[in-house]
């Protein structure tokens, strides 16, 4: 169920009349699409944090205009703490729509408890679906992640009829070896490490020789 925004006309526009706007609690908006003229809008920013904690990129317009909506665009101030300007783009639940998904990993990578470090690679990917299946999130699922293993776009599960407009060989999720800084200037990466030699041995075999 898509979140739904209280909007107004907004009579002025302009630097001075959207900062104005902003001290009063209020969010400058403008929506287009499926033809018809752009519309200057207002809503507040209750609703529009609402709509963010929800994870909501589909909503229902009421009051100035009444429809569906993407959020398309949504800037925030310097501190990306309060949203400054938004775009809407109409839409109808059929409709297909292009969006950044943000990527989240899921489970237990097999690798990191190997002592390897996982790093997500794309945070975030773009999407061809139906407007009404824009998904909130797009889980990488690190459960089977070895060490030295890597998650591909092409083997993120994505929703149904969902397309993702990017490489199908990208890397999304890598599981690599930690290295401490320092480790490969001091052993010149000359030589392997000797597993399962302890140092002390080492030294007590330098003892003997001499």
């Amino acid at each position: 169920m898509s979140d739904s925004v209280e909007v107004k006309l907004r009579k002025e526009t302009g630097t001075r009349a959207s900062r104005k706007l902003r001290r009063e609690g209020l969010v400058p908006a403008v929506l287009y699409g499926h033809g018809e003229k752009c519309v200057d809008l207002v809503t507040t920013r209750e609703a529009v944090q609402a709509a963010v904690r929800h994870g909501s990129r589909i909503v229902e317009l009421k009051g100035a205009v009444k429809t569906g909506a993407l959020i398309r665009e949504l800037q925030w101030d310097t501190f990306g703490v309060e949203p400054v300007h938004i775009d809407f783009l109409r839409v109808s639940a059929t409709d297909r729509v292009k969006v950044k998904v943000p990527v989240d990993l899921k489970g237990e990578c097999p690798g990191l408890r190997a002592g390897g470090v996982v790093n997500l690679i794309l945070h975030e990917i773009e999407l061809e679906c139906r407007a009404d299946a824009v998904p909130e999130k797009i889980h990488a699922a690190v459960g089977k992640l070895q060490l030295g293993g890597t998650i591909k776009v092409h083997d993120l599960e994505l929703p149904v009829g969902a397309k993702a407009l990017v490489d199908a060989d990208d890397a999304v999720v890598t599981c690599t070896v930690l290295v401490e800084k320092g480790e490969e200037a001091a052993t010149g990466g000359a030589e392997p490490e000797l597993i399962g030699r302890k140092p002390a041995e080492e030294g007590e075999a330098e003892a003997e020789k001499s």
